[in-house]
């Protein structure tokens, strides 16, 4: 093999239905429909964005598919990520939450969720999510080989060091920089694949 068809192969998977897609959404149709819906498509609605910046501290350490398959659990665990309920959950909520084995339980990501629901509502009394982080937003890019993407780029470590100096917790730079490509912020679809543009 060539080494050129070689990248190709590694960058881009053709799929079951013919799809050429970014390589890491592999077969497993549940991660297949949210690298086609959801991953890259902009998102403006706080409560949206909340969530997947609390989806994204939960999925630390794990594979995103196992935080998709449990996802409409955290949200009925995590009222809808309503920042107002949340930001109410006490002391009983966090011992219910570590019961529930539908969503991850580690206490600290579960006490980071209420704290950042706090920081939230701190954050709203001047402006929207949305709106703050638009400010940190990175010049657009094509890219075109694996080697290109990144874990985390000085924007997604200006806004990580802005959300901890406001107090959130479980907001690091690779984290970050996860949401980021998630809600549209950046769009790393590489470059072939039919949900780039």
């Amino acid at each position: 093999m060539k080494r050129q068809d070689y990248r190709q192969a590694v960058r881009l998977r053709t799929g079951v239905d013919g799809v050429v897609r970014c390589w890491w959404c592999g077969d497993d149709p549940l991660y297949v429909h949210y690298h086609d819906t959801e991953w890259g498509h902009p998102v403006t609605g706080d409560q949206r964005l909340f969530e997947k910046l609390c989806l994204e501290g939960f999925q630390s350490g794990l594979s995103w598919l196992t935080i998709l398959r449990k996802r409409d659990h955290f949200r009925a665990a995590f009222a809808d990520f309503d920042p107002v309920a949340v930001a109410g959950f006490a002391a009983v909520d966090v011992e219910r939450l570590l019961g529930d084995a539908g969503i991850v339980r580690h206490r600290g990501k579960i006490e980071s969720t209420i704290n950042n629901a706090r920081r939230m509502l701190e954050l709203q009394e001047h402006t929207s999510l949305y709106d703050h982080v638009q400010l940190f937003r990175p010049e657009p890019r094509r890219l075109t080989e694996v080697s290109e993407l990144d874990a985390k780029v000085p924007e997604s470590i200006a806004l990580a060091k802005d959300l901890k100096r406001r107090g959130w917790s479980f907001v690091g730079p690779t984290t970050v920089y996860a949401f980021m490509q998630a809600m549209g912020l950046v769009n790393d679809h590489i470059l072939g694949c039919e949900r780039e543009a």
